[in-house]
């Protein structure tokens, strides 16, 4: 009987998050939409069609991309369904506070803009 390879996606190691890469990846807005979705789970994971982006799948490929190799957040196929979850423990681990201050921030501008 022969097994199906499993499909791996590339993530760094947590030493090899580097804070430049994190806030590019989170100074997108559609990434940081991603990024607030996810939080909200808390450890559940979500597929990428359940984060509804206006933009072409292709541009979403690109940023869930931009997302996991960067290091912040964890991609895994289930079936034919990248699922994905937030890697808040490495990111806490690393960069004490930083996603909350962005995330917190982040929904205060939303709150300012649609206000």
């Amino acid at each position: 009987m022969t097994s199906t390879p499993v499909r791996a996606l590339a993530h760094p190691l947590r030493e090899e998050i580097r804070l430049e890469g994190v806030l590019h990846a989170l100074s997108d807005p559609m990434r940081l939409r991603v990024v607030s979705y996810l939080a909200a789970l808390g450890d559940q994971e979500a597929a990428c069609s359940d984060i509804e982006l206006a933009i072409s799948k292709s541009t979403t490929t690109h940023h869930f991309r931009v997302l996991r190799e960067a290091g912040v957040i964890r991609q895994i196929y289930r079936g034919t369904a990248k699922m994905n979850t937030l890697r808040r423990e490495d990111l806490d681990a690393l960069f004490p506070h930083l996603l909350q201050s962005v995330l917190g921030a982040d929904a205060a501008q939303r709150r300012r803009l649609l206000g």
